[in-house]
């Protein structure tokens, strides 16, 4: 048995009928034959897994009234077949297809009496290629974490065998009253992990300030709040400067709205050359422009929707605090910064330079309060406030806008080619979370020789998610027009869409009708005909007796 940490159980709490706390990703395979059976081989690998990775078999066991963090067991009842599932897509498998699957399938809740995790295999795409989404909670696994188990599932030699399985015992689950005891010795052991922590954040503002001795941070905490808040005054002195912290509500958009529990999904690809030319040609560095990227689509789709701030929109950027040290792989160890994100500035390669200095400016929070401190600060808040608060958010996201408007995340990927039980992959397409006040995100992995774009929004907030998809790639385009640079490699066309399809087959069908249909010739008209019609006078019909009065 093993508690959660206050960073693992918050992704627990942030959940609410609309808000959902798993991460999902969507693998694109190759089948390497025609009799290659996508789910036996799935079932397999992920059954020999279940033993080598905790997260794969250990479910929540809760405190009672959460007075404290749940724990984790392993499951003495754990179904595999609950968990590996198939499904197919119809005829042709498009990509939107393929979007709308994974729509429904992220906008479901994960049930809590089970290990947090299921795996669809996706049969029926174009050119023979069938999918693998992977859906975790995040209170089990991080995206470091997400790595390691795709190194695990999957291999560089595409003839590598099923891995070894490894024999585990389920636990009995503890009693109310074994859990009320643990719980008993956590709450008397806070007060001085409390105290403790408000001494870290001391000194860590204190180091911040430059203030020789821990006594005198007292005296210049009003000096610092006046200069944090004047965050990027142009008056403001350099020292004051450096660190940004977002201390009010960023810009209105479509999307900063309360969110239903649906989804909708939308990915697009380039090649990584292309990121990479990018990249020298403006000085950035390939995080500033993918984030130029963001900034230049997002600019677009609100241009046409006519809702452009007339200022920067903010991101939420996650960052991950692993140090490679950790005991445990298998826990969160994330924090987020926050950065402007030039969407009112019309210039592209402005946009670069302003993503470079804005991504620097955010980096700095971390100077101010450690983000390892802010994981202490989740491990000893209470489970109850913790709940009380985020939900309390939730609830007021139709009131007012929080600091951040959208979640962009860019995740390195492997450089060498990787092999699910001689399946290669070909593109990986991350899927993130949305939230109440915040219903988009858009997550970037890079693989191989790829650079993928997955977007998922609140569906009611961002009906038309595959055009933002396109003004991505869109946006790739006006920067190399800028820099008066090639494309690296040519971008290929949009794959073929369900809509798309059924459009092309349509209209040659209605074209061909319209050519074998003679066209119509007036006949002569007669005297009779050209004669003046002879007006008869109207008469009143009346309604039958049975119908009078009825209501209509």
């Amino acid at each position: 048995m093993k508690q959660l940490t206050g960073l693992d159980a918050s992704f627990l709490y942030m959940e609410t009928s609309t808000t959902f706390g798993h991460v999902s990703g969507l693998g694109i395979y190759e089948r390497p034959s025609d009799d290659f059976d996508p789910y036996q081989v799935v079932h397999e690998r992920f059954g020999a897994l279940v033993g080598q990775a905790e997260p794969m078999r250990r479910k929540l066991v809760t405190v009672p009234f959460a007075l404290d963090h749940p724990y984790w067991i392993d499951d003495a009842d754990f179904d595999l077949d609950y968990h590996v599932r198939h499904i197919g897509l119809a005829p042709p498998g498009g990509d939107d297809q393929l979007g709308e699957q994974v729509s429904r399938l992220v906008g479901r809740q994960m049930d809590r009496t089970r290990p947090l995790w299921e795996v669809y295999v996706i049969e029926g795409l174009t050119d023979n290629r069938w999918a693998m989404l992977t859906k975790l909670h995040h209170s089990t696994i991080d995206g470091a974490a997400g790595v390691l188990l795709l190194s695990m599932l999957t291999s560089t030699d595409p003839s590598a065998p099923v891995p070894a399985s490894v024999d585990w015992d389920g636990e009995r689950p503890p009693s109310q009253s074994e859990l009320l005891q643990h719980t008993l010795q956590n709450l008397a052991s806070n007060p001085v992990k409390g105290l403790r922590l408000q001494l870290k954040l001391v000194r860590s503002l204190a180091d911040v300030l430059g203030v020789s001795s821990v006594s005198k941070a007292a005296g210049t905490a009003r000096d610092a709040i006046k200069s944090m808040a004047r965050r990027g005054a142009d008056d403001a002195p350099e020292h004051e400067r450096r660190i940004q912290l977002p201390l009010t509500p960023a810009p209105a958009t479509p999307w900063n709205k309360p969110i239903t529990a649906h989804r909708r999904f939308a990915m697009r690809g380039t090649s990584l050359e292309n990121i990479k030319a990018l990249k020298n040609a403006t000085g950035g560095t390939l995080n500033d422009v993918v984030m130029a990227i963001c900034a230049g689509a997002l600019r677009e789709y609100l241009l046409r929707h006519d809702t452009l701030p007339d200022k920067p929109l903010r991101a939420m950027v996650p960052v991950s605090i692993r140090t490679g040290n950790e005991a445990d792989p298998w826990t969160n160890r994330v924090s987020s910064i926050v950065a402007d994100l030039p969407t009112n500035c019309a210039d592209p390669l402005e946009r670069v330079e302003l993503c470079k200095q804005a991504m620097a400016a955010a980096k700095r929070q971390f100077e101010l309060v450690p983000a390892d401190t802010l994981v202490d600060v989740a491990q000893t808040s209470s489970p109850v406030v913790a709940m009380a608060a985020l939900r309390l958010m939730s609830r007021v996201s139709n009131r007012l806008v929080l600091p951040a408007n959208v979640t962009i995340s860019n995740v390195p990927g492997p450089r060498q080619p990787l092999f699910f039980g001689g399946a290669k992959l070909e593109a990986y397409i991350p899927v993130s979370i949305v939230t109440d006040g915040m219903g988009l995100n858009i997550t970037v992995h890079s693989y191989l020789d790829r650079l993928d774009f997955g977007i998922i929004a609140a569906r009611e907030l961002v009906p038309d998610v595959w055009d933002m998809a396109d003004m991505h790639i869109a946006e790739i385009d006006r920067l190399f027009q800028a820099t008066g640079q090639p494309w690296a490699v040519p971008q290929p066309p949009p794959p073929m869409r369900r809509s798309d399809q059924a459009a092309k087959q349509t209209a040659p069908a209605q074209q061909i009708a319209a050519a074998k249909k003679p066209a119509r010739t007036k006949r002569p008209v007669t005297a009779k005909e050209a004669a003046p019609a002879t007006k008869k006078p109207a008469t009143t019909k009346k309604a039958p007796a049975a119908k009078r009065g009825a209501r209509t």
